[in-house]
């Protein structure tokens, strides 16, 4: 509603309120009142094409009484009132009101103002007729004009004002549904909850999501080149690292084009992008950008969880991979420490490389002899095992990581 503790009439209204009406004019402007205002419903309906055949039922209604109220207000400003000069009063929480209600409806600020300039127009045709036969004089006249006119940009500056407001008003209330929607997603809510909080939302669920966690400070920017869709959470995140202020996005992902457009677009900072889930199951994704936020040194660089799927998996239980990495090691034991370092890379490039001496000759930047002789030097430790194929798996997944 507009403040009422400070005057909202302009100067312009001030100035043209200076009027000499007499008694008998504004009777008989005020006689015309009800005819110049079904002349100004009709005129709306007519020209208007949003209000064709629109005035009728509650909205016809509310349109009416705020036609009717803002006539009678411009009546008591024109017979010169000092107090309601200072205030345009009733017509004025009609005005916003309006504004408000056509909002509300999903009608735009466009369509409304058109109506006021056909308001004002046929408002002015209506009552300058009436002033005219009753002798007023010209130079009245000519400020009775400006006082409809001026009083018109008012009322339509103050019904903008309220469809802003009341646009205002439903987004937060869209971002509260869309946030708590996002929580339960996150949460692993029941499918039926999920059909409810995004329908409240206005949501329409895409095939799948991704999960992208990333600093708070870079998400709000971020979401804008993504589809209008995506979700976005930034408070209390489930899990996420609790020395930085982390907000995730949940985005639309229907291809594999959509994967590297978003990687790009995350290019020179530092986010996780976590795997495509069907929408239900975007906790999943979630739960992997966090778990590689654990795992992942982090780069300044959009980390893929698609390509570091190996250190996820031998990270889950750090334990067992350690207690399977001292056990494939154990026949080393007894050397010096910088031969085993140097024997336990050799024998990594070699599983990896499948036994091919140039390869891992190139790969350890040695000669493919000092590759022959240290191999069998891990013979000699070793035996069959580098043979076995349960072995050379337990040895390739020990030795995976660096």
């Amino acid at each position: 509603m507009p403040d009422r503790s400070e005057p909202v009439a302009s100067r312009a209204i001030q100035g043209a309120a200076d009027l000499d009406i007499d008694a008998t004019t504004i009777a008989a402007l005020r006689e015309r009142l009800p005819a110049v205002a079904d002349d100004v419903v009709a005129a709306i309906m007519a020209e208007v094409p949003s209000y064709a055949g629109a005035l009728t039922g509650r909205r016809g209604a509310n349109i009416r009484h705020a036609v009717q109220t803002a006539l009678d207000n411009f009546l008591e400003l024109a017979s010169g009132s000092a107090s309601q000069v200072a205030d345009l009063g009733a017509g004025a929480d009609a005005a916003f009101e309006l504004g408000r209600g056509e909002a509300a409806n999903g009608r735009s600020m466009e369509a409304l103002l058109a109506a006021y300039r056909v308001g004002a127009r046929v408002a002015w045709r209506g009552w300058s007729s009436a002033a005219v036969e009753s002798g007023l004089a010209a130079e009245t006249m000519a400020k009775f004009a400006e006082l409809v006119f001026a009083f018109i940009d008012e009322l339509s500056a103050t019904s903008a004002a309220g469809h802003a407001d009341a646009l205002a008003t439903q987004d937060r209330a869209r971002q509260r549904q869309l946030e708590r929607l996002g929580r339960s997603l996150l949460e692993g809510a029941a499918e039926d909850v999920l059909l409810a909080d995004a329908e409240r939302a206005g949501w329409i669920p895409p095939t799948m999501l991704v999960a992208v966690l990333l600093a708070e400070a870079r998400a709000h920017a971020v979401r804008q080149l993504l589809d209008p869709t995506t979700l976005l959470l930034a408070d209390n995140l489930p899990g996420a690292p609790a020395t930085e202020s982390m907000a995730v996005l949940l985005v639309p992902a229907e291809a594999d084009t959509s994967r590297a457009h978003l990687l790009q677009l995350l290019r020179g900072m530092h986010a996780v992008v976590g795997p495509a889930r069907p929408w239900r199951d975007v906790r999943a994704s979630f739960a992997r950008t966090v778990r590689a936020v654990e795992v992942m040194p982090a780069t300044g660089e959009p980390i893929d969880t698609e390509r570091c799927l190996v250190e996820l998996v031998l990270s889950a239980d750090s334990d067992a991979y350690d207690d399977l990495r001292e056990r494939a090691l154990a026949p080393l034991c007894e050397l010096p420490r910088s031969t085993v370092a140097r024997l336990t890379d050799t024998l990594r490039s070699w599983l990896l490389h499948q036994g091919r001496r140039d390869a891992v000759a190139e790969d350890l930047f040695v000669h493919p002899q000092t590759v022959r002789y240290r191999m069998s030097q891990l013979r000699e430790h070793y035996g069959d095992a580098l043979s076995d194929p349960r072995q050379v798996l337990e040895l390739t997944v020990a030795l995976a990581l660096r």
